[in-house]
């Protein structure tokens, strides 16, 4: 989608910032159209990094009215859990959080997705440029499902 750097640039800056000491936050945003097969080798191209990112976010695509992804068809809350459950094994040392795009599914949806291995999630009105469930809903959610939590 961004033409000003190249794929092989993203990942040169990653080693950089790497190679820097820090910390490395790295995931992807699915429902762009991108198949099974691109949402795997998206995930391998991140397992190659030595060592693994320390967070790797798994968000889902909300589409904004007005951009060229606006009328992206959402992908499911068990499709999302299979990206998850996949991160989870590909990246067992890391958090792997799920995300923005959390507003739009259901509290059995977001389950799903802690279940099948996101041990983190975002907390707060919003995450950059959309909108979180809120405290209340989060609270209710991991209070449901008898989870713990921490605040970071």
């Amino acid at each position: 989608m961004v033409s000003s750097r190249t794929y092989e640039q993203r990942l040169d800056t990653l080693a950089k910032a790497r190679k820097a000491g820090l910390k490395l936050c790295c995931g992807g945003i699915f429902g762009m159209g991108e198949t099974r097969a691109d949402r795997v080798g998206l995930l391998h191209e991140l397992s190659k990094l030595d060592p693994h990112p320390e967070s790797v976010p798994i968000n889902m695509l909300v589409p904004i009215s007005g951009t060229p992804l606006a009328g992206s068809a959402p992908i499911g809350a068990v499709e999302l859990a299979r990206i998850v459950a996949v991160a989870r094994i590909v990246f067992p040392g890391s958090w792997v959080r799920l995300s923005a795009g959390r507003e739009g599914m259901t509290e059995e949806g977001q389950a799903l997705c802690l279940i099948a291995g996101a041990n983190s999630i975002f907390v707060g009105d919003r995450l950059l440029t959309t909108d979180n469930p809120g405290e209340d809903r989060d609270l209710s959610l991991m209070e449901a499902m008898k989870f713990s939590f921490e605040k970071a």
